[in-house]
């Protein structure tokens, strides 16, 4: 099984609508087994700027993550169609085990 993980901020908008909410629906409408959107309480990026939304008077975009797991071929499938709507957000995957005892 593979999982993929996007980070993405949460004020981020695809055609007007949260980008969170659009790849989620995305994800449900490819037949993914299972997908979940955590909002962050603190995080940074490739600038280097650290971001806290939760601080008083703090203008920062809460960070994002959206994760979600299947067979190999069907996340592969999933991600290269995304990208082609979309090319933003920093997305990475590794291999998992079910756990089973």
């Amino acid at each position: 099984m593979l999982q993929a993980q996007i980070f993405i901020d949460k004020e981020d908008l695809f055609n007007d609508r949260p980008l969170f909410e659009y790849i989620m629906q995305f994800l449900l409408l490819n037949n993914i087994k299972g997908a979940t959107a955590y909002k962050g309480v603190m995080g940074f990026g490739a600038n280097q700027q650290m971001k806290r939304p939760n601080e008083m008077f703090s203008f920062d975009e809460p960070p994002m993550m959206i994760t979600f797991i299947d067979e190999d071929a069907k996340v592969i499938d999933a991600l290269k169609k995304l990208r082609e709507t979309y090319k933003g957000g920093f997305i990475i995957t590794h291999h998992v085990d079910p756990f089973e005892a």
